[in-house]
């Protein structure tokens, strides 16, 4: 079953959420449902990601920025 919640957004972003709603004939509830679960299901897949290369090396920002001035390309 839904769940009612109440949000607030700026007065033009909910101004285009309205209209895209509209042109996609769908409701604006429909619309942002669909965004939050695309937004969780990138941020799944990121974590998945991040676990995968858990177990690889890493390098400092700073190791990289002095190689790449080294190299010439900074």
């Amino acid at each position: 079953m839904p769940k009612r919640t109440t949000i607030y957004l700026d007065p033009k972003l909910h101004h285009a959420v309205k209209i895209k709603a509209v042109q996609m004939h769908i409701s604006v509830s429909e619309l942002v449902n669909e965004a939050v679960r695309v937004s969780l299901k990138e941020d799944a897949s990121d974590l998945a990601a991040v676990r995968e290369r858990i177990s690889e090396p890493s390098r400092a920002y700073e190791a990289v920025l002095k190689d790449l001035k080294k190299d010439g390309l900074l």
